[in-house]
């Protein structure tokens, strides 16, 4: 998964230094409205998909939430810590927190309300952190405790570092994780906008 990642951050600087036009590739980028609304569809379609989240939300009741609501909040947090240190406008480095991960959105959205410059530090800042994930989850597990391992995964702990969980946790830090996920999804663009309009 990172190897692809990073293969296909590769390729799509290559085609943009590069004065050509792939008709596919090319309609992507300018309806980048139309590619953030598959993004979300695509989350909704995985909370769909799992028949048990209510069972397991009323299994776990409101402790459930207290994981994701920690992550938002440390993300916000090292943002604005980050956007001092940087000289970033704290809305900005806030915002490029709040992807939590979830690079291609972050970067897609914050290039649609920001501009192509913000909208590429929020994407690598997020890349890094989900890349970061895969080599940390393990030391975590093994240090600390399994909960611990789906913070730095953020929003991507119900899908591309779920199998970092599922190899290196347990079954219900699994469950918890895909929770965790989902509901980190779910507020990233809610995150974002906040960011943006309030600070």
């Amino acid at each position: 998964m990172v190897k692809l990642t990073l293969l296909a951050l590769i390729l799509g600087i290559i085609y943009g230094l590069m004065d050509i036009n792939i008709g596919l590739i090319d309609l992507f980028s300018s309806h980048t409205d139309a590619v953030l609304y598959i993004l979300m569809f695509s989350v909704g379609i995985s909370v769909g998909l799992n028949r048990g989240i209510v069972q397991k939300i009323k299994k776990y009741h409101f402790k459930i939430f207290i994981i994701p609501i920690c992550i938002m909040l440390a993300s916000f947090l090292g943002g604005i810590v980050c956007g001092m240190l940087s000289g970033l406008p704290l809305s900005h480095a806030a915002a490029v927190a709040s992807g939590m991960g979830w690079y291609s959105l972050a970067g897609a959205t914050l290039t649609k309300l920001v501009g192509a410059e913000l909208g590429s530090i929020a994407f690598l800042s997020n890349l890094m952190r989900e890349i970061f994930s895969f080599f940390i989850i393990p030391f975590i597990a093994s240090k600390f405790n399994y909960y611990t391992c789906i913070a730095p995964a953020g929003a991507t702990s119900e899908d591309t570092t779920l199998p970092m969980m599922m190899r290196y946790t347990n079954e219900e830090t699994v469950v918890i994780s895909v929770l965790n996920g989902m509901i980190c999804s779910a507020f990233v663009p809610v995150m974002i906008s906040f960011c943006l309009e309030v600070l």
